[in-house]
């Protein structure tokens, strides 16, 4: 039986209890599977194509490693995140349900929502931080179409100029409106975001070929390396930062997998869109960002920054427009749906998939997200340190899925407050769960922290694989085999 009270047909579980269900919650129905290859690939494009996600690569020169070696750590980040992506993608694509829902099998219908606010918080910094880099090619924008704009950023106003803060908010708003229009509109949007921008990056990096030729491709903007051997290492603790990048989706990838047509297509869209699409991307900014030393005698990070100081005013609006939508589409894919569906797990009598998501937006402004990227330092720290946060999860709910339950789920239980159900452990709590995520973290962050702060050697980069792999292997040892038990007809595959 399916319900049409969405924009996404959903089946309706019949007994559901009303803390546990509404429409944006329940199982996606069959009708509903819509994605197939291009749209999960183009919605890994929006993901990778944005002002967030280059700066970020672009902070791997700070490292110590050259274009080339950033480029060989880039792919091999990536390839383990395509297979890490798969695993967590198959649950939620089987029976069609979202991250917070798929977490309540591992964590308890209630304990679900403790890994659901962990996942959204995350989920709402990086939505300001995103929303925050976008703002900046407003910005440009701005000045470019009325110059005399630029007397508005001489003051500071809690770490933003008028302008600023009027770009941060314009970027919001507008964000906002179409954010809201649901999962299908969404869907037909990051088709479009997804492949818009390689079109001015591929013809910024033809640009900065054409200036320095390829001999910048060496650049290195901090000391190399003491030896060989270290330098390995370096390109590694680089590699594990690409997955640390991808982590928040790593987590929550079953939000969008729950509408692919099929596994294979998830697969298929996987691969085109993460080492195939990832891997032209990190040549694209291997290219400008090793060309923006020859060419303005300094390693600029921030492609708008780039496009602005072209000096064009046609490069400059083409440019900033094409980042705006481009940062939107990420922020749709990593920052806002997730959240969205997280804060209406805690509440879903009163909280849809819209209002979470309004909630969502409105917390993004106030953790002043401009803060979290303030240097490259700060960048990687960041990322180092919610990859550590989230790591212990994924090992959970996988060690849960494939090696407790071995990939058999009953579905009803997902949304029932009966002792008897499944997934209501001790009051609705998995006590096994919540020790393996409280050991597995404080080692995780811990470790991260005393690293960064350089009290033992680092080892932050790598927090999100001690995170995950301390996770799931204490949670299956503090776990017993469980009988398999049937699927719900109409509820799996």
């Amino acid at each position: 039986m399916t319900s049409n009270s969405g924009d996404v047909p959903a089946l309706v579980i019949i007994g559901a209890h009303p803390k546990l269900y509404n429409h944006d919650l329940a199982p996606t129905a069959p009708e509903g599977r819509t994605w197939g290859l291009f749209s999960l690939f183009a919605m890994w494009m929006s993901d990778v194509h944005s002002v967030g996600g280059y700066t970020f690569a672009a902070s791997l020169f700070f490292l110590g490693l050259t274009g080339w070696q950033v480029l060989i750590s880039m792919t091999v980040g990536i390839t383990a995140v395509y297979f890490l992506m798969n695993l967590i993608g198959r649950p939620s694509q089987r029976y069609g349900i979202p991250f917070p829902v798929m977490a309540r099998v591992s964590f308890g219908v209630m304990g679900a929502n403790l890994a659901a606010i962990v996942r959204g918080v995350v989920g709402i910094v990086w939505y300001g931080v995103q929303t925050y880099f976008a703002s900046k090619a407003v910005q440009v924008l701005i000045i470019t179409l009325a110059p005399s704009a630029v007397d508005l950023t001489h003051n500071s106003i809690i770490g933003l100029s008028t302008l600023a803060w009027f770009s941060f908010l314009f970027m919001w708003l507008f964000q906002l409106i179409i954010f809201l229009s649901g999962m299908e509109r969404i869907r037909r949007f990051i088709d479009f975001c997804g492949p818009v921008v390689y079109v001015v990056m591929l013809a910024l990096a033809v640009w900065m070929l054409w200036q320095t030729g390829f001999s910048s491709l060496s650049l290195q903007l901090s000391p190399p390396a003491a030896s060989n051997a270290a330098t390995i290492g370096v390109m590694a603790n680089a590699a594990m930062l690409i997955v640390a990048y991808f982590s928040a989706l790593l987590l929550n990838f079953g939000d969008f997998a729950r509408f692919a047509k099929s596994e294979d297509a998830m697969k298929a869209g996987n691969l085109l869109g993460l080492p195939v699409n990832f891997l032209v991307f990190s040549i694209i900014t291997v290219i400008v960002t090793a060309g923006t030393l020859n060419v303005f005698g300094e390693a600029i990070m921030d492609p708008v920054l780039i496009v602005e100081k072209i000096g064009n005013p046609i490069v400059v609006i083409v440019g900033s427009i094409t980042f705006i939508v481009a940062t939107m589409g990420i922020n749709i894919v990593a920052n806002f749906v997730s959240p969205a569906y997280d804060i209406s797990n805690l509440n879903p009598e009163r909280i849809n998939f819209k209002m979470g998501g309004l909630i969502t937006s409105i917390l993004s402004v106030l953790v002043c997200p401009w803060l979290f990227v303030a240097s490259p330092s700060a960048i990687t720290l960041f990322v180092s340190i919610f990859g550590s946060t989230l790591g212990p999860m994924f090992g959970i709910m996988v060690a849960d899925y494939y090696l407790v339950r071995k990939q058999i789920v009953r579905v009803d239980d997902l949304y029932t407050m009966s002792p008897s159900g499944a997934f209501h452990y001790d009051g609705g709590w998995n006590s096994r769960a919540l020790i393996a995520l409280a050991l597995s973290g404080v080692l995780s962050i811990g470790l991260s922290l005393l690293g960064a702060y350089g009290l033992i050697f680092n080892v932050g980069d790598w927090g999100w694989l001690i995170g995950a792999c301390v996770g799931g292997t204490i949670y299956r040892a503090l776990s017993k085999e469980q009988d398999s038990v049937p699927i719900v007809v109409g509820a799996g595959e």
